[in-house]
């Protein structure tokens, strides 16, 4: 008796990772599909844009027609990133088809007119509201719903950024401060494989960035430079969250009529890149960011990159927080590196993948992320850079929808954290 109710187990076992296996086959292509579509989008506005920089000037009309565009007819999905979060914490309606065109078309209007952002709310987003429409056909219940949407996260962020093994833990780790949700590892895998997999096979490539030729050994000075690094970065993490809701905050409270929000925002931004002379800060960034792993940078790159995402992201502009993150973490690493006793290449790595880490908290996807990106060798500074940046950022975050799970700090309750 015993021996049939085993093979039963088994046997029901093998029929849902069977069952989970397909469905999350399907979820990888969409976010693939999703991510080649966004990856190109953005690669043209970007050489287009740099082309023809009188559009700069545009940006306050850009900002207008994408904000009124949501406050037409995107109100059920202007929620974001966040949305997505709350559907899985509280499964309540199917997320609305129309997420993933709109909020392609204003990323892609973002990048084309000058804003400062990044693309990785938006492959989340297209991939997650892409997969969601499963429901329809499968009728799935809460349970399996949530577990769908985690692969939507998984394969939006490994397709979009070639981490599949970062991607997986993503989709897990975000959703809850200090807790990781195992019961969705199998569809969150195989989701960011395929992902990652269809997007390259569509002939999309993902930059490279150098890998530090030497790796320090672990000296008390170098161990002490990595966390004082890693410090550094949770609180310029902090600071970025911070920044961000501050300025939403202060444009939802003032101006009533929403799409003014990313018009004042535009005319702003394109008088500072006037005044600027350059559009580094503006766009992604990756020339400046690769350019920080090979040579010193002016150390108030950061700062600037900083200012100018936080107000388009802050006034309503849409496009993600994860690539301005890199930019932000590379360019502060390479500040860093005049006054740390760490190689160049290796501190804008750390930083890299460490502001990512406070400012999503999401130390360990984090940590994975630099080992793909930057090599095993670089894995021991790398996982002390992102585990002291989740701890100095405090549970400030990008992601107002986090719930917190356990504190951070074990001497401490949570009401009495950062």
């Amino acid at each position: 008796m015993q021996y049939l109710s085993q093979f039963k187990q088994f046997i029901t076992v093998i029929l849902q990772l069977s069952k989970w296996f397909m469905i999350a086959c399907i979820v990888g292509v969409l976010s693939g599909y999703g991510s080649a579509a966004l990856l190109e989008s953005l690669e043209w506005a970007t050489d287009w844009r740099e082309a023809h920089l009188w559009i700069i000037a545009l940006l306050p009309l850009g900002g207008f027609l994408s904000g009124w565009l949501y406050h037409r007819y995107g109100k059920s999905v202007e929620g974001g990133n966040n949305l997505l979060l709350e559907e899985i914490h509280n499964s309540k309606k199917i997320i609305p088809l129309r997420m993933a065109p709109m909020v392609l078309f204003g990323t892609t209007l973002t990048h084309l007119f000058g804003g400062s952002a990044g693309r990785e709310g938006t492959a989340l987003q297209m991939a997650a509201s892409l997969a969601d429409q499963l429901t329809k056909i499968f009728n799935f219940p809460p349970r399996d719903r949530q577990i769908l949407l985690m692969a939507g996260l998984s394969g939006g962020f490994a397709s979009v950024f070639g981490t599949p093994l970062a991607g997986t833990i993503f989709g897990l780790e975000v959703l809850v401060i200090g807790t990781i949700k195992h019961k969705a590892l199998f569809p969150c895998l195989v989701a960011a494989v395929i992902g990652d997999r269809v997007t390259l096979a569509l002939g999309l490539h993902h930059t490279s960035y150098r890998h530090a030729q030497l790796i320090p050994t672990i000296t008390p000075m170098a161990l002490i430079s990595a966390i004082v690094a890693g410090t550094t970065f949770g609180l310029v993490a902090m600071l970025f969250a911070k920044l961000t809701h501050k300025i939403s905050h202060q444009f939802q409270s003032q101006i009533s009529y929403a799409p003014l929000h990313p018009a004042i925002c535009g005319l702003m931004i394109a008088l500072l890149v006037w005044a600027i002379g350059s559009t580094k800060y503006i766009g992604l960034g990756i020339p400046t960011i690769v350019e920080a792993f090979n040579g010193y940078l002016p150390p108030w790159d950061f700062a600037s990159k900083i200012g100018l995402t936080a107000l388009t992201l802050g006034a309503g502009f849409k496009g993600g927080e994860v690539t301005p993150l890199f930019f932000i973490g590379a360019t502060l690493g390479n500040a860093l590196s005049l006054i740390l006793p760490l190689p160049t290449p290796l501190l804008a790595g750390m930083g890299f993948v460490a502001v990512f880490a406070g400012a999503a908290n999401t130390p360990i996807a984090a940590t994975l992320m630099g080992i793909e990106l930057f090599g095993i060798e670089s894995g021991v500074f790398v996982a002390i850079a992102c585990v002291m940046s989740y701890l100095a950022s405090g549970h400030a975050g990008i992601y107002s929808a986090q719930h917190i799970g356990s504190g951070k700090y074990h001497f401490m309750s949570k009401e009495e954290e950062l």
